[in-house]
């Protein structure tokens, strides 16, 4: 197992155990396995694998296949156009693409780029100063405490929730580790900038999983933030950007392989001689298995600004190359991979390079897929996996990302489509429940009420996304057994957040006839008659307190006037997670239309610091509850 950045590749075949590569039929070709690793688990005999050969692929592979050798290509860097050549036909697309997240998901950092607030503004953290101001044309911050350090932005990450930036340290100590080197690499700095309420904040969500305080980075201290360094172009710019996909295919197929539609064969020194030689080395046909492999994990770490098409996502980051579309309409792009150095399909299975449900479905595959921490029942804590979310529940053997996303318009800022627009898309397969009759006995809720809509129950926002928790693309049911023994959210208590899990159960039994084992449920609810969201906010799993507070949010009418909620949500301001403090504060902010910090609240405060600021908040927000109950109740 080799580590690359945050992610994990997988060499499978021979290479997991520490033995050579296999070598098929004499040809002396070596190959490297990177088995789609979601899949794997499901449909071990037949899972679709990208196959990386050092050398050429064997013949009898293509002789099997019955298929000449692709002449065209549609991955090579030569194959792309950047997406100005879109604009005089597409211009509709177009015009959408250039305000969409994914167009400014990575930009070089300038006066129309950056959003964040460098006029000289600077907030205290962790007993020290961070400062962030303009200086010789350039934005930089400047971390101090014990010693002083200086970072300039170089580019930005995102600007639709948060912008992170992305820069080197230009003054102060130097490091030892020329692998985590904050002057020699362009790594994630350590503070972003949160957009809506125009503050300066830590960032989040770039390890694997968040940790609570005392074992979150500390950018002012070295061994800290070196333990937590993220290279930029090691960790991130794959997907950040849009790079010719041969350039991924070669250095970050265990990223495509983990929702390849169809199995993969790569000739990967064949595509490098011809068009990356300058990654090569001298005789690299010769070198020993050990250093094929490290030469194609180290491609990783090569800028996306020397070898990529855009920074941002663009056109043919899901079109893959257009160039000889561009110079003839009547050339229709393939949305699957064409090279003279890649082989896909057999005689009896020939690749369809079309718009096919797998196909469309993989563009986005591609990037949003991964592990995250999961739920019981496995969904992902947290976004920008949900492809592999999606593919852990129901109906994406039908159903495609476009069905509900429209990949050249923006979202926005909220889920812009009307409940009914989503029980529409979701009645189009189950044309079962398409009248209101049908609805009303399947769900048991009145139509047209939030118990009735299809995502309530079966996309439960369980989901943290940036600023608000957001639906999960796991489609399942309420009924589902991981979540409702591990006690995590089940959908009829995010909704009935006053009512405990004994009252959902029975509704269970009584409406779907399912019935769960009692000695389970005695070990995960101590109070079986309490509220169900109580008892996660008071959960071990910080990802599920997250939710319960959301869901409490949503619902005030229905716990407003129990102390002991309020108590619990109250407490979520004193969260030893840093995210969790933060939801809670834009919680409240939210439903109470206070501003925290007058308190002198910050949410990335110590535990010593929030001390005096939550004393005066529990006073405070347990008035600023009854006022608001008194004043919908007039």
């Amino acid at each position: 197992m080799l580590v690359i950045g945050l992610g994990v590749v997988v060499l499978v075949g021979l290479f997991e155990l520490g033995r050579e590569p296999e070598r098929e039929r004499g040809s002396g070709a070596r190959k490297l396995e990177f088995l789609n690793k979601s899949q794997a688990s499901k449909r071990p005999s037949d899972t679709p694998h990208i196959n990386v050969w050092w050398d050429d692929i064997p013949a009898h592979l293509r002789t099997d296949a019955a298929q000449p050798v692709n002449k065209s290509s549609n991955i090579h860097p030569g194959d792309y156009a950047g997406p100005e050549a879109c604009r005089e036909c597409h211009r509709k697309n177009y015009d959408g693409w250039s305000h969409h997240p994914h167009r400014w998901m990575n930009a070089l950092a300038d006066g129309s780029t950056v959003v964040g607030d460098f006029s000289g503004t600077s907030i205290a953290y962790l007993g020290g100063k961070v400062t962030f101001f303009k200086e010789h044309g350039e934005y930089r911050m400047r971390l101090e405490r014990e010693e002083s350090r200086t970072y300039v932005v170089h580019q930005t990450i995102g600007s639709r929730f948060f912008q992170y930036y992305v820069g080197k340290q230009i003054d102060g100590p130097e490091s030892t580790d020329p692998s985590t080197d904050p002057q020699r690499l362009d790594h994630v700095l350590p503070l972003g900038y949160w957009i809506e309420p125009g503050e300066w904040v830590p960032i989040v969500n770039v390890a694997q999983e968040e940790s609570p305080d005392g074992q979150r980075m500390d950018p002012f201290e070295v061994k800290s933030y070196q333990s937590n360094f993220c290279q930029y172009a090691d960790a991130c710019d794959q997907c950040h950007t849009t790079s010719p996909l041969g350039d991924l295919l070669s250095g970050n197929a265990n990223q495509l392989a983990r929702e390849v539609p169809r199995s993969i064969e790569w000739a990967v020194s064949n595509y490098l001689e011809e068009e990356r030689p300058q990654w090569l080395p001298p005789r690299h046909r010769s070198l020993p298995d050990d250093q094929a492999v490290g030469l194609l994990n180290s491609l990783d770490a090569i800028p996306a600004s020397e070898h990529a098409v855009t920074l941002g996502i663009s056109c043919e980051s899901c079109h893959l190359g257009c160039r000889e579309h561009a110079r003839n309409p009547k050339i229709i792009p393939a949305f699957f991979p064409t090279s003279p150095h890649l082989h896909s399909g057999s005689a009896d299975a020939p690749p369809d390079s079309g718009r096919t449900h797998d196909n469309v479905n993989w563009a986005c595959g591609r990037c949003h897929s991964g592990d995250r921490p999961h739920f019981a029942a496995g969904m992902s804590t947290w976004n920008s996996t949900e492809y592999s979310d999606a593919m852990r529940g129901s109906c994406y053997s039908q159903l495609k990302c476009t069905d509900c996303h429209n990949p050249h318009q923006a979202i926005g800022h909220k889920w812009s489509s009307t409940p009914a627009q989503d029980d529409a898309r979701c009645i189009q397969c189950h044309q079962h429940y398409a009248s209101l009759e049908s609805q009303a006995a399947h769900s048991h809720h009145p139509p047209d009420s939030e118990g009735s809509r299809c995502m309530n129950c079966h996309m439960p926002r369980i989901n943290e996304g940036l600023q608000d928790v957001v639906r999960t693309h796991t489609i399942f049911s309420p009924t589902n057994a991981d979540m409702i023994y591990a006690n995590q959210p089940n959908a009829c208590n995010q909704c009935h957040t006053d009512r405990s899990i004994d009252w959902t159960l029975g509704y269970l039994k009584q409406w779907y006839n399912t019935r769960f084992d009692e000695a389970r449920l005695q070990n995960q609810y101590t109070n079986r008659t309490q509220s169900a969201a109580l008892g996660w906010l008071q959960s071990e799993n910080h990802a599920v307190r997250l939710v319960a507070a959301d869901a409490l949010f949503r619902t005030r009418t229905e716990w407003d006037t129990d102390t002991s909620i309020q108590t619990a949500l109250i407490n979520a301001l004193n969260d030893p997670y840093l995210l969790n403090r933060q939801f809670a504060r834009r919680g409240f902010e939210g439903m109470l239309g206070l501003q925290l910090r007058h308190y002198g609240y910050h949410f990335y405060m110590t535990p010593d610091e929030r001390e005096k600021p939550m004393a005066d908040l529990r006073e405070a927000l347990r008035t600023a509850i009854q006022e608001t109950k008194s004043d919908d109740n007039e």
